[in-house]
């Protein structure tokens, strides 16, 4: 079993695209297409269905992508064993980040590897933080970053950040984009565009408002923040977000926040990683990247022109 052929299939079940992974893998789609026929020809089973919309895993396919991951970190880990032998930070590593800063993160981590990683290989996944609380447990990705998680027996935390929570609302069309804090008590009077109820933020918002006996009026549930911030953009409702979801978004200068206060909401950023895997010197290095672009100044994204 050709190794290079395991990868283009585990990268396009992943993603659900040959597409998207030979964007990710830095190939041609047509060669990432005869990588992924030759390892169905070799196993004599399809492994993939190709639709319109992507591509699907058929029952053989699942049973070897099960197989696929974990031979694929082995060698991972293999190959970072040896570099640990002459302290070097090679190897591949997968960072897990939320949707509300993996926007600002991605360019400035890529940057990052290019000038001082150049022998490592890197791979971002985007998830919430419970996805990615599980995907570093069970080895998917070896670093990320979390908002409040659980205390897992699985994961070792470090605080990076904290945030207050803010009501997050389209700018008014003259006057001040930053407005007054608002107490909790009174969030009750405006419809919510929220995430699902397993978000971090979310769990966050609604224990606080039980104990505070506000009934949240939750208009709309929407898992992604892009989507979130494009809708209160256009009016349809309000948010409950961090400085981070705002600066990331690029559309900061159409939104106007306002702290929750009475009590002050904060959220707080982890760096995550495996308490059952032994650090590298590549990890160890993402660790303390990740931390100083967190801790660096933020610089609002702007908005690309048309």
């Amino acid at each position: 079993m050709n190794l290079k052929h395991l990868e283009s299939f585990v990268r396009v079940a992943e993603l659900g695209s040959f597409s998207k992974a030979a964007r990710v893998l830095d190939i041609a789609q047509p060669a990432l297409s005869r990588q992924v026929r030759a390892l169905e020809t070799d196993l004599r089973e399809t492994l993939l269905l190709r639709n319109g919309r992507g591509a699907t895993l058929t029952d053989a396919g699942r049973r070897l992508f099960e197989h696929g991951v974990q031979i694929l970190q082995r060698v991972s880990q293999a190959r970072e064993d040896l570099g640990v032998q002459r302290d070097a930070a090679v190897g591949h590593v997968t960072i897990g980040l939320p949707p509300s800063i993996g926007r600002r993160l991605t360019r400035p981590l890529i940057e990052g590897f290019r000038e001082h990683l150049p022998r490592a290989r890197l791979t971002i996944v985007e998830g919430l933080s419970a996805n990615i609380a599980e995907w570093i447990a069970s080895g998917r990705a070896d670093i990320g970053l979390l908002y409040n998680p659980d205390a897992l027996p699985a994961l070792e935390i470090t605080p990076l950040l904290r945030e207050r929570l803010c009501l997050v609302e389209a700018a008014p069309a003259r006057g001040r984009r930053t407005r007054t804090p608002l107490p909790l008590r009174e969030l009750a009077n405006y419809p919510l565009i929220l995430p699902e109820r397993h978000q971090a933020i979310r769990r966050l918002l609604q224990t606080q408002a039980h104990l505070a006996g506000v009934k949240l009026n939750v208009a709309w549930e929407v898992s992604s923040v892009p989507a979130i911030i494009d809708l209160v953009c256009a009016r349809v409702g309000y948010a409950v977000l961090n400085a981070s979801a705002v600066d990331a978004s690029g559309r900061g200068s159409e939104l106007a926040v306002r702290p929750i206060v009475e009590p002050e909401l904060v959220s707080v950023l982890f760096l995550a990683q495996s308490a059952t895997k032994p650090s590298t010197p590549l990890t160890r290095r993402v660790a303390r990247l990740l931390t100083e672009l967190i801790e660096a100044p933020r610089v609002p994204v702007r908005k690309a022109r048309r």
